[in-house]
């Protein structure tokens, strides 16, 4: 199993004030799953998919990610998760706006010391798989909003992660763009990778095969896609 969730809880303190976002949560996802996660604003969703991303860590409970328990680690140790196990597509898409897309797919390289020529071919293969090996040398001004997305989503393939985590990848493109962008997650999908799609949209949590739905911080269904 890759993921495996366990009695997950996630409670901030504001102030003297205590708000859980998660209550008891379990959950297991197997590897080539395709996932989306949806629920109302303040169900949780986010919370989790903070906490699937390492970005955040339970107050209870039991995360395991690959074998990790990374529900107990700190912050050095999640962030080398983080580069390791984990790709992420923003909705805003979250790319240098000076660097080329060339260099902001390389970037996760760069972090883990992976020699240049060796990091430059890999980008370059990044970019071909989905379909801008002509706009290596743009710069993201220089790219429609679905292309941007596209650098994006190399980015999250450079490390062979685990998991591609999306946070509403689709958001910020009018529909059509969307359906491309949505085109290329079930490629990816097919070609064996694990997807966890965080969205708000019925008709796209409809492209993945399992469908996750959260409120009031617990699971409300967990159904298999139509």
């Amino acid at each position: 199993m890759l993921i495996e969730i366990a009695s997950l809880a996630k409670t901030y303190q504001l102030g003297e004030i205590q708000v859980p976002a998660l209550k008891t949560v379990d959950l297991k996802i197997g590897k080539n799953e395709y996932v989306a996660i949806m629920g109302p604003s303040g169900s949780g969703k986010s919370t989790l998919m903070n906490i699937l991303g390492c970005l955040d860590v339970p107050s209870s409970g039991k995360y395991i990610l690959n074998e990790h328990d990374v529900s107990t680690m700190d912050d050095n140790q999640l962030a080398f998760i983080r580069n390791k196990e984990i790709g992420f597509v923003f909705q805003t898409f979250n790319l240098l706006s000076r660097a080329n897309a060339l260099h902001n797919v390389e970037l996760p390289l760069i972090y883990n010391g992976t020699p240049r020529n060796e990091r430059r071919q890999m980008a370059e293969q990044a970019l071909d798989r989905v379909g801008l090996g002509d706009r290596k040398t743009h710069k993201p001004n220089e790219l429609s909003g679905g292309q941007r997305q596209r650098v994006a989503i190399a980015r999250a393939l450079i490390n062979n992660p685990s998991i591609i985590l999306a946070d509403e990848p689709t958001g910020n493109l009018d529909s059509k763009t969307g359906e491309e962008i949505m085109r290329i997650f079930t490629d990816l999908h097919q070609a064996g990778n694990t997807i966890i799609l965080v969205t708000h949209e019925e008709y796209i949590a409809r492209h993945a095969k399992r469908i996750i739905r959260l409120f009031d911080g617990f699971i409300q269904s967990d159904e298999t896609a139509a």
